[in-house]
């Protein structure tokens, strides 16, 4: 008899080698994923039919592929078809870093880099440019750069924790500071520099886009209100299409200067904004203390 797969929930993990893989695993493992390491891409169709028989119809399962098992482009492609044809929602997770902390990761733990090449910083390069169409495919990508392992873990649960049968939008909106660098991973992004800095008023420099004189300042500028319903508006239309086309993790960042005002507000209110609208979001302000 043929499996009913409408349950199933399949995570491939991939990503550049020293960016979390290891823990990435071990966190899905703790919110009930049944992960298997280091499988050639060939072989998952191949586990989620036995993992099915052992776990039942609405098997959690999480694959990492990676570097030691050869992962490329058109073995995953031809799984995933595979998978999508036997009706299993499919996930993948690309976890990336910046060159710095990779390097700064394989020092310390003085581990050799499994990609050959005359040094670290080629080793790295080579693999990243060999991952660019794996990440390309990428359902999800957490940049692990600045995030310490609490900090991934909370975002691994926002993204996969009670995954149900259906898959539903879950959106990822973070504010930060342009003088810092844009973010490295996002879908879309919004610049609110346009508008009237609060940095400039002497009482509300202190304070941040959560408090409420802030709040108030931003959005009684007319082209802030504007600009806000424009934003959504294009929310409201762009998220169903995405959906619809199997996406099902959007990341969106909104900037101003120094990431503590006008972009923590916006970010603030968009998020309210889906919520109201009963999408699953999640609120960030990275540069909100520094």
């Amino acid at each position: 008899m043929p499996h009913d797969n409408s349950g199933t929930h399949v995570v491939i993990i991939t990503g550049l080698s020293g960016a979390g893989r290891s823990q990435t695993s071990n966190i899905l493992e703790d919110i009930g994923y049944f992960v298997v390491d280091n499988l050639p891409t060939v072989l998952i169709s191949n586990l989620v039919e036995t993992a099915e028989v052992a776990e039942g119809d609405r098997s959690r399962i999480a694959v990492v592929t990676d570097s030691r098992a050869g992962v490329g482009e058109a073995d995953l492609d031809l799984a995933l078809i595979d998978l999508h044809r036997s009706g299993i929602r499919t996930t993948v997770l690309f976890l990336d870093a910046d060159d710095a902390a990779l390097v700064r990761r394989f020092e310390e733990t003085r581990r050799p880099h499994p990609t050959d090449g005359t040094s670290l910083e080629r080793a790295i390069a080579d693999e990243r440019k060999a991952f660019e169409p794996i990440r390309a495919m990428a359902d999800v990508i957490i940049d692990t750069s600045e995030l310490n392992v609490h900090q991934l873990r909370d975002r691994l649960r926002e993204a996969f924790s009670g995954v149900e049968a259906v898959p539903t939008m879950r959106v990822d909106v973070s504010s930060f500071g342009f003088k810092r660098g844009t973010p490295r991973v996002v879908d879309l992004m919004f610049d609110v520099r346009f508008l009237p800095n609060p940095h400039w008023e002497r009482e509300l420099r202190p304070l941040t886009g959560l408090d409420a004189p802030v709040r108030d300042y931003v959005f009684e500028q007319d082209e802030a209100g504007e600009f806000l319903a424009k934003a959504t508006d294009m929310l409201d239309f762009l998220l169903p299409h995405y959906e619809a086309e199997g996406k099902s993790y959007l990341s969106i960042a909104v900037g101003c200067t120094g990431g503590r005002h006008r972009s923590v507000a916006f970010a603030d209110a968009i998020g309210a904004h889906l919520r109201e609208s009963e999408v699953e979001t999640s609120v960030h302000h990275r540069d909100i203390d520094l």
